[in-house]
């Protein structure tokens, strides 16, 4: 007999572990059906802008995708007016964004395709500012969930154990709190002990599928000299394969810029000034290295190397406790390169907001029964995109690990590159391009019939060249070898 406990309506508590992008998001879909919302997060949380511990990566670019912005948009009405406010940098991705790609300079237009760019501590901030202001969200700070915990049967969760950090005068000591919950979400990104705390119960943990191309990445912000001069506010040189090398550069608030090298296949960037210098100018285009030569490094320099694509198959599991869901790189952590993170985990947050929307429809008494199960299988449809772009270019070097390309994925990159080159000489392709890229569209508008006939053209082009090439060498041959005999 499944056994469930049941608040009253003006009782019921939800409680989010982690107070990262993925677990505000989730607290602030969370207000709409509960009455309270308690945040626990590991990290003191500053009154400003700051870096803290628990986001080794906010040192680094984050990208927020056209798709995840218009998610917050959503979520917290009016977020956009606030990032400008507060010195977030507008850019057109299509026309502010250089991007030099597998065949050179990818077009220049203007489109509606606007997005910001900013720092992570500041729109972390941002978000943390607007839950903070509702009286329905509370935030438990320097304190780290040890176990859940359950009802007798362990077939509910009922809410958490915490470790609470007790600052006195002269000591630092803990003590442990139980914090009863009707949903516990768990937002604790990559090292979430979810699994070890379902074995624990009881259950069967996840299999996870992990896909590393052991790329590694270097961050620096820079202030560019008063005389430099550009009409651009971004610009990106992507590796290719088998190059190992990569940058980009982007404006963000504070008249700052921000450069982050990658290398794949070990090929870390250096941490010193002129290591890292050296590893722009190596880029398959100077732009990167022209733009910081002179100018002056205004921060340490960063490095962060954990970039695995890492996905815990939760919606495989046959069993789960009911009042229990995880969400963002809890569940699958992307290789950050490819700026899919915040913009899974709005989704993520949509998707859950949808699934408790349905729940509570049928069950107006606020049973959770069938909830877990029903958002991590909906929650992995909408992963799927994201994983397959993310772990499709990984697999371009042969250095990665986990897996190999098979025919078909071979063959998606052979056409996947016909597409790129096709727009750096076509807007409309290129904008095509940066919609999926940007999880408007799916990665399938590459094979609509105008699309599929460019490519195929193109193909058969380039075959004829390359046939006339190979004529022409043999000719050339058979008349060094008359002349010589």
């Amino acid at each position: 007999m499944f056994e469930s406990t049941i608040a009253k309506p003006d009782e019921r508590h939800a409680l989010v572990i982690g107070g990262s992008i993925a677990g505000l998001l989730a607290a602030q879909v969370l207000t709409k059906h509960f009455n309270q919302v308690t945040i626990i997060e590991r990290d003191h949380l500053s009154a400003q802008p700051e870096q803290r511990p628990g986001v080794p990566q906010a040192h680094h670019l984050h990208i927020l995708l056209k798709r995840g912005l218009d998610v917050m948009e959503q979520l917290f009405p009016g977020i956009q007016t606030e990032l400008a406010a507060s010195g977030a940098v507008a850019i057109n991705a299509s026309a502010d964004y250089l991007w030099y790609g597998l065949g050179g300079w990818a077009p220049r237009f203007s489109s509606d395709l606007n997005i910001y760019s900013l720092s992570r501590n500041l729109l972390e901030w941002i978000i943390r500012s607007r839950l903070a202001a509702n009286n329905r969200v509370v935030f438990v700070q320097a304190s780290q969930v040890t176990s859940l915990l359950s009802n007798p049967s362990k077939t509910q969760v009922t809410g958490v154990q915490v470790r609470q950090k007790i600052d006195r005068r002269q000591e630092t000591s803990y003590r442990q709190t139980d914090f009863t919950a009707d949903l516990v979400v768990d937002a604790s990104g990559r090292n979430s002990r979810t699994p070890g705390w379902l074995e624990a119960m009881g259950y069967t943990a996840p299999k996870e599928t992990v896909i590393n191309s052991f790329l590694g990445y270097a961050s620096c912000l820079y202030q560019l000299p008063e005389n430099f001069q550009a009409d651009w506010q971004g610009a990106l040189v992507t590796a290719k394969a088998p190059g190992t090398r990569g940058g980009v550069m982007s404006a963000v608030e504070g008249n700052r810029w921000i450069v982050t090298l990658a290398g794949i296949g070990r090929d870390y960037p250096p941490t010193n000034e002129a290591g890292f210098l050296d590893f722009a100018r190596s880029l398959r285009n100077p732009i990167i290295y022209e733009a910081i030569l002179d100018a002056k490094a205004i921060s340490p320099l960063t490095a962060y190397h954990r970039t695995e694509n890492s996905w815990h198959h939760y919606e495989k599991l046959s069993r789960l406790p009911a009042g229990f869901v995880v969400i963002g790189d809890a569940v699958c952590a992307f290789n950050p390169v490819y700026g899919q993170g915040m913009t899974t985990a709005a989704l993520g947050a949509l998707t859950l907001d949808e699934c408790l929307n349905k729940q509570l429809s049928r069950h107006a008494d606020g049973n959770l029964v069938g909830l877990s199960q029903r958002f991590q299988k909906q929650f992995s449809k909408i992963i799927a995109v994201p994983w397959l772009m993310a772990t499709g270019e990984d697999f371009r070097w042969h250095t990665t690990v986990g897996g190999r390309p098979n025919l078909m994925t071979k063959l998606m990159q052979y056409y996947l590159d016909q597409v790129l080159l096709l727009a750096a000489e076509s807007p409309d392709i290129y904008r095509l391009f940066l919609e999926v890229m940007h999880l408007l569209k799916p990665p399938s508008v590459f094979f609509h019939p105008n699309i599929f006939r460019q490519v195929l053209q193109r193909i058969i082009r380039e075959s004829v060249n390359n046939s006339k090439f190979k004529m022409t060498l043999s000719t050339r041959r058979c008349a060094n070898k008359i002349q010589t005999f």
